[in-house]
C-alpha cells in the first residue's frame, strides 16, 4: 500500500516523498482513511510505529481549506510532555511544508510571545501540554470554540502523569461536534472510560496488543550478585563496554542515580550525559542533539524518557534498575529496535528484584534470557578505583544499601493523591524545568507517581520526567 492509496493529496504526498517516506506503517494504513473520512479514531500501537503521522497527516489534509480566527485554533493536539509536543511540532512543519497552515506550540521553557502572535493572527493547529493550555485559556489567551479536530496522544501516559482531570476539562471546552483522534500504547480501564465518554463510534485500529515487546529486540538479564552500588556500576560498564554496543539509553529508577551513573561513566572514559530538570531548556536540547548526532554515546535518564524519544537508531537500552512497574519495562525497551532495526535490552537485576522480574515476564508472556558478561570490561581511561571513585561520584552507600534492602523506591517515588503532571516546573532535580511566567500553568497537586520520579511543584504546568529525567 502507498500513501497515495490512503487518499492523501498531492501537497502531502510531495512532502512525504521529500522526507523519504515511501509507504505507510500498519497504524498509519489503518488510521488515516477513517480519519480522512471524518470519523473518530481509537489507535492502539506500540511506540515507534508511526503514530504521529497517523494523526498529523489526515489533520493537515482536512484543514488544507479554510482559515483560523484570532485566538481560535481549528485543531488541537494534546501531548503529555514538552518533548513529545516539540517533536510533533517538528513533524507538522515537515509534513505541512507545501501548505499555508499555521501552527502554535504551547509548552514550558519556550517564550510565549512569538506563539501568542501566531494565535492572535489565527493558528490552524495548536500543539500543547494540558496544564499550559488550561492556564492560557483561564487567562483569556485562547478559545476552543472553533476546534474541529482534537487529538489526544499517549493517553495512557496522561493517566500516569495525572492529566486525566485536565483532559476531561479540555473536552468540556471544545465543541461537541468535533472529530476526535485518540492514541494510546495501552488501554487500562481508566482510558477505556475516557474513550466511551468522549468518542463517538470510533474506528478502532490496533496493530499490536497492548504491553507487548518488539520481536526484533533481544532481551537479557545480567545478574548483580553484590548489593553495593559499586558492583552494579561495574556490571553496567561491562555491559556497555561490549563489542556491538553502538549507543544506548540507560534508565535509572531514582533521580539521584541519574547524575551519579552519568558521572561515574564519564570518569571511566565513556561518553555519557544525564538529562534532568536541573538543566535548562537549551542544555537539555543540546544533550539530546548530541545523542541523536552520535557525538554522545550514552544518555542516562529516568522513566519518562521511555516514551517520546524519536531516535530511530538506538542500538541498546540498559535498565540500571529493574522498573517498579512492569509496563515501564515495555516502554523503556521500546526505545531500541525502532524503524525495523534490531535492538538489545539489558536489565541489571539483583536478588531483591525477583518480584518485579516475575511481573515483567508475566506481562510480556515469556522468560527473559540470562546473560553472563564475564569479567569487567577494561576502563577506557585511568580512574580512581573502588571506594575512591565512589566517593568522588558522590555515592551515599549506606542510604542506597538501605533502599536496596528495603526494596523501596526513592522518596521522589509514589506518593498519595493526584499524580504529578508532566509539564510542571520542578524545585529540584526530579521535577521538570522551571516554567516561565509566559508559559505558566495551574498550580500542581501532589500526586501518586507510577514512574517513581514525579515531583510536586508550587506553580505552573507539571512537566514530566522526560525533561526531568533526573
Amino acid at each position: 500500500m502507498t500513501f497515495q492509496e490512503l487518499g492523501l493529496g498531492k501537497a502531502l504526498l510531495d512532502a512525504l516523498d521529500a522526507a523519504g517516506y515511501s509507504e505507510p506503517t500498519p497504524i498509519q494504513a489503518g488510521a488515516i482513511p477513517p480519519a480522512l473520512a471524518g470519523k473518530d479514531v481509537l489507535g492502539i500501537a506500540q511506540t515507534g510505529t508511526g503514530k504521529t503521522a497517523s494523526f498529523t497527516l489526515p489533520l493537515i489534509e482536512r484543514l488544507s481549506r479554510g482559515r483560523a480566527k484570532a485566538r481560535m485554533p481549528r485543531s488541537l493536539i494534546i501531548e503529555p510532555t514538552r518533548e513529545l509536543a516539540a517533536q510533533v511540532a517538528e513533524n507538522f512543519e515537515k509534513y505541512a511544508a507545501n501548505t499555508k497552515l499555521t501552527m502554535a506550540l504551547l509548552i514550558g521553557g519556550v517564550a510565549f510571545g512569538p506563539q501568542e502572535k501566531i494565535l492572535n493572527q489565527g493558528a490552524d493547529v495548536l500543539i500543547a501540554t494540558p496544564g499550559r493550555l488550561l492556564d492560557m485559556i483561564e487567562r483569556g489567551k485562547i478559545l476552543l470554540l472553533d476546534v474541529q479536530i482534537m487529538v489526544v496522544d499517549e493517553a495512557d501516559r496522561m493517566l500516569d502523569m495525572g492529566f486525566i482531570p485536565d483532559i476531561e476539562k479540555i473536552f468540556s471546552l471544545v465543541p461537541p461536534r468535533r472529530q476526535t483522534l485518540f492514541f494510546s500504547a495501552t488501554m487500562p480501564k481508566e482510558i477505556q472510560s475516557l474513550v466511551s465518554k468522549f468518542l463517538k463510534n470510533p474506528e478502532r485500529v490496533e496493530v499490536s496488543r497492548p504491553a507487548t515487546t518488539g520481536t526484533n529486540i533481544r532481551q537479557l538479564i545480567a545478574r548483580v550478585k553484590d548489593k553495593t552500588p559499586k558492583a552494579k556500576r561495574d556490571l553496567l560498564r561491562t555491559a556497555i563496554g561490549r563489542d556491538g554496543v553502538k549507543n544506548g539509553i540507560i534508565f535509572c529508577n531514582r533521580k539521584r542515580d541519574v547524575d551519579t551513573v552519568a558521572r561515574s561513566l564519564s570518569k571511566h572514559g565513556f561518553s555519557a550525559a544525564p538529562i534532568h530538570g536541573d538543566l535548562d531548556q537549551s542544555q537539555r536540547t543540546k544533550t539530546l542533539e548530541r545523542f541523536k548526532s552520535g557525538e554522545l554515546r550514552f544518555l542516562v535518564a529516568s522513566d519518562v524518557a521511555a516514551r517520546g524519544l524519536d531516535i530511530p537508531a538506538v542500538s541498546h537500552v540498559f535498565n540500571y534498575d529493574v522498573p517498579h512497574h512492569a509496563d515501564d519495562y515495555v516502554h523503556r525497551i521500546g526505545r531500541t529496535g525502532r524503524a525495523g532495526l534490531g535492538g538489545e535490552a539489558v536489565t541489571l537485576a539483583g536478588p531483591l528484584d525477583a518480584k518485579s522480574l516475575d511481573a515483567i515476564e508475566a506481562l510480556i508472556g515469556h522468560k527473559i534470557e540470562t546473560a553472563d558478561f564475564g569479567s569487567k570490561a577494561a576502563p577506557q581511561k585511568t580512574v580512581p578505583d573502588a571506594g575512591e571513585a565512589d566517593a568522588k561520584d558522590g555515592d551515599t552507600k549506606d542510604t542506597r544499601a538501605k533502599d536496596a534492602e528495603s526494596g523501596k523506591p526513592s522518596r521522589s517515588g509514589r506518593g498519595g493523591g493526584r499524580k504529578k503532571k508532566a509539564d510542571e516546573p520542578a524545585r529540584s532535580g526530579s521535577g521538570a524545568t522551571t516554567e516561565k511566567a509566559a508559559t505558566g500553568s495551574k498550580s500542581g497537586k501532589s500526586g501518586k507517581s507510577s514512574k517513581g520520579e514525579r515531583k510536586q511543584t508550587g506553580f505552573g504546568d507539571q512537566t514530566p520526567d522526560f525533561f526531568n529525567l533526573g
